[in-house]
């Protein structure tokens, strides 16, 4: 999976938008076309969007991600995308990798409609995304404004890269790196990976943290995800800055977008809204 310099990432991601209604097609940086989606705020709520990073082999289509975007939509804009090599959304999965350049993308498309705050949410894979995009495109880095990101929620995150600590991340390695795995994910999960490794290693989430402050920071995590165990989020927080930073661990909560319930989805969206 190849990717460039860290430092070649902050640069403008939006290119071209073509938009027809509500569903659009962002260009990256990489030239990947990107499915996305925008839903109007239900009710006066200023200039914030949010922007959701959907977990490894999610979609916008899928109904965790809409029923999250449902209950954004209460308080911001929202904009929902496809992962390349998930959905609609062309090119392959590098699982975390260059996703970086499509997150940048949904924010700058964000940006171009008007909204002045825009925050980002992501789930597990979508969760080290959303880190390493505010070290990378956040307020405090300079640069292009167009991707940057106001405020931050990564849910149910790992810490580190090649964890097999869990049955559920060797399961994921397998699907990752042999090509039957590629096969079960490309026929089975209609997601597309990226038969080659990571070449450089990108930038961990626990070493994105630190980059992230001033930009507000929250990290969720559940005690009972069956893939990253509570060391990953407490690593995580340990190398954030506590005055920029909370960490709520959910007693209850399995992993991701698809195991959220309602109200973590409220008060995450009340947590954002009290800072934008």
């Amino acid at each position: 999976m190849t990717s460039g310099p860290e430092a070649d990432f902050a640069r403008s991601c939006v290119p071209s938008i073509t938009t027809s209604g509500r569903r659009t097609s962002l260009l990256t940086e990489d030239g990947v076309r990107i499915d996305a989606a925008y839903t109007p705020p239900r009710a006066p709520s200023g200039d914030l969007a949010i922007v959701l990073a959907h977990g490894f082999t999610g979609a916008l289509e899928r109904p965790a991600l809409r029923r999250a975007a449902g209950v954004f939509a209460q308080r911001a804009a929202v904009i929902t995308f496809s992962f390349r090599g998930h959905g609609r959304s062309g090119g392959r999965s590098t699982v975390g990798d260059r996703e970086v350049l499509d997150l940048a993308a949904a924010v700058g498309w964000a940006r171009a409609l008007g909204h002045r705050r825009v925050a980002t949410v992501g789930f597990s894979m979508g969760g080290s995304v959303v880190l390493r995009h505010a070290a990378l495109f956040g307020g405090a880095r300079g640069g292009r404004t167009d991707a940057r990101t106001d405020m931050v929620v990564s849910v149910s995150a790992p810490a580190r890269w090649f964890y097999r600590g869990t049955a559920s991340m060797r399961r994921l390695h397998w699907v990752v790196t042999r090509p039957t795995g590629r096969l079960v994910s490309r026929l089975g999960l209609k997601t597309r990976i990226h038969p080659e490794d990571w070449d450089p290693v990108p930038l961990s989430p626990v070493a994105a943290v630190p980059r992230i402050a001033p930009t507000p920071l929250l990290l969720v995590h559940g005690d009972r995800d069956p893939y990253f165990p509570l060391d990953h989020p407490r690593m995580l927080a340990a190398a954030a800055d506590p005055d920029t930073s909370d960490l709520w661990l959910e007693r209850g909560f399995g992993h991701a977008e698809n195991a959220a319930p309602e109200a973590l989805l409220t008060r995450i969206g009340d947590w954002l809204a009290e800072r934008a």
